[in-house]
């Protein structure tokens, strides 16, 4: 027989259930913001600025985050501009400094030369990156207006070749050239009026019989 659940039980049980109801619905706005690239980059940002700016408090991090992201997805791309304006200052910086500790170790240590140098390029590299992003934000490429052309070039030949399969269908000939010029299939321009054929040689008489051996 199936079990009776009495009104007190139902009653009983709206807490416990509205009570699940809470926790799966903050435990899933903890996974949220858990992986929420804005939130977690805050964190570690804030993490990283307190060994020179002391202490950052996270939400004032994410609301600074939060606030970038906003203007950088409607297009307002200034933040990002300066920030890679001012890292490739802070790389070039890193350039020179290695730079001159090179030359200082030059011809008396040269193990710490060659890594001195070697950080230099890598510092320098990674400045001619950053300003080659730069720049293509600042005069992006004309993608879209290559794309466009090719498509337009795609279309016209398209249209070529549907064109020719029109003229085929239609028993014409496609090939416009040929026609202008009055060449068909196995066919030739007239050069001009025919001549006369040359008449018979009168001087010439009828060869008489040749004798021959009798047959056996």
């Amino acid at each position: 027989m199936a079990k009776v659940i009495k009104q007190s039980d139902r009653t009983s049980k709206a807490p416990e259930l509205e009570q699940v109801q809470k926790e799966v619905a903050a435990g899933r706005n903890r996974a949220i913001a858990a992986l929420s690239p804005s939130v977690r980059n805050s964190f570690t940002a804030a993490l990283f600025a307190q060994g020179a700016l002391g202490n950052v408090k996270l939400f004032d991090a994410l609301d600074v985050m939060t606030e970038r992201v906003s203007k950088a997805n409607s297009g307002d791309l200034a933040a990002l501009e300066a920030t890679l304006t001012a890292q490739s200052v802070a790389l070039d910086s890193i350039f020179n400094e290695m730079a001159r500790r090179a030359a200082l170790n030059v011809g008396e240590h040269l193990g710490a030369t060659e890594t001195y140098l070697r950080l230099a390029f890598k510092a320098q590299a990674q400045c001619r990156s950053t300003l080659q992003t730069l720049a293509e934000i600042k005069n992006p490429r004309p993608v879209a207006f290559v794309r466009a052309q090719q498509a337009n070039i795609s279309q016209g030949h398209q249209q070529v070749n549907n064109g020719v399969a029109t003229a085929h269908a239609r028993g014409e000939s496609p090939n416009q050239a040929n026609e202008l010029l009055e060449v068909g299939n196995g066919k030739r321009m007239d050069a001009g009026a025919p001549g006369q054929a040359c008449g018979a040689d009168p001087t010439m008489a009828t060869v008489e019989t040749v004798d021959r051996a009798p047959h056996e």
